[in-house]
């Protein structure tokens, strides 16, 4: 899952991309409104973790801006000012969640996991398919009850194809959801992680349409 963090703390800014990255998100930051702005009309990301004070302006012009346009990214407001009035206008402005300062990280973690489980119309945590289950909270997998270990990118991956079972997942899709803005893609990464992902799932579970991308069956 990729996420954009606006937060112009560099401290904060760098444990949140550290503390999101080991809880399996993907992670790219921006610490201006101005560089949010640009990112938010350049990329999609599965979610925003949104500074409300910002240097150059106030957060909740981002989020208008996103509502105005259409964009149901869903957005986690983070601010020190977490007066009730405060939550409720950042609420009322769009926002998805709102959490104040200080915070813990596990806790925005399982936040970002809610606010995009809404947005994606589910009402359970876990993500089925067949006989796979796979725990977004836990980073984990299993196959008919069994545990299946997954490195952090082949965990990305198998979400992704999870969480919208049926669909095709270009190369280029999934190459977003697991590398951010300062990491370089090598050419066969995705082919790689999709290979290992058979492996210990099965030949079948992952298929392959020719030449357009990746996809797996409906879920239960």
């Amino acid at each position: 899952m990729r996420i954009l963090v606006v937060e112009d703390d560099a401290v904060l800014l760098d444990g949140l991309k550290v503390g999101l990255g080991l809880s399996g998100f993907t992670v790219d930051t921006v610490a201006t409104l101005a560089d949010a702005t640009e990112a938010l009309a350049a990329d999609r990301f599965d979610a925003v973790v949104l500074d409300r004070m910002l240097p150059d302006g106030s957060g909740l012009e981002v989020l208008a801006c996103l509502r105005e346009r259409g964009d149901r990214t869903p957005v986690l407001l983070l601010t020190a000012k977490d007066e009730t009035a405060d939550r409720i206008d950042g609420l009322d402005a769009g926002a998805d969640d709102y959490l104040g300062k200080p915070f813990d990280l596990d806790e925005v973690a399982a936040r970002l996991r809610a606010i995009t489980r809404r947005s994606e119309g589910r009402a359970r945590p876990e993500l089925r398919c067949g006989t796979i289950v796979l725990d977004p909270a836990g980073m984990a997998a299993r196959k008919a009850g069994e545990p299946v270990p997954l490195s952090r990118r082949e965990f990305s991956i198998l979400r992704a194809l999870m969480e919208s079972p049926g669909m095709i997942h270009s190369k280029q899709a999934l190459e977003q959801r697991l590398y951010g803005w300062q990491e370089d893609v090598e050419s066969n990464t995705v082919e790689v992680h999709v290979h290992k992902l058979r492996a210990k799932l099965g030949a079948a579970s992952i298929e392959t349409i020719r030449g357009v991308g990746y996809r797996m069956g409906k879920s239960e």
